[in-house]
């Protein structure tokens, strides 16, 4: 299970705070398991719970929204869904994005 009704409650006590990584922690990781490409959760609208916000590390790292419905319903290489994490613990979201950006793995 990608959404727990915690970690959806985490990310949407964080919505208020927009895209600011100075104040926010990364509330979940996801990951394709085929590929690089991983979704760090940083929030989502209480009223559209679609909306997510999060750091991104694909083809290049980079900060946006992306849709629920979409990382819950994505197949990759060989039909394989994202998966959660389960050992990531909450860090930071600026020193995720610092990490990142230095090349480091998180």
């Amino acid at each position: 299970m990608l959404f727990t009704r915690e970690i959806e409650r985490k990310l949407q006590e964080q919505y208020q705070l927009g895209n600011n990584l100075d104040c926010q922690v990364i509330v979940a990781k996801l990951f394709d398991p085929t590929s690089q490409w991983t979704w760090y959760l940083l929030n989502q609208d209480p009223e559209d719970p679609d909306y997510l916000w999060a750091i991104v590390k694909g083809l290049e790292i980079e900060i946006g929204s992306v849709a629920k419905k979409e990382l819950e319903t994505f197949t990759g290489n060989f039909g394989l869904p994202l998966e959660r994490d389960l050992y990531f613990r909450q860090r930071p979201a600026i020193e995720v994005w610092k990490a990142l950006l230095n090349g480091e793995h998180v």
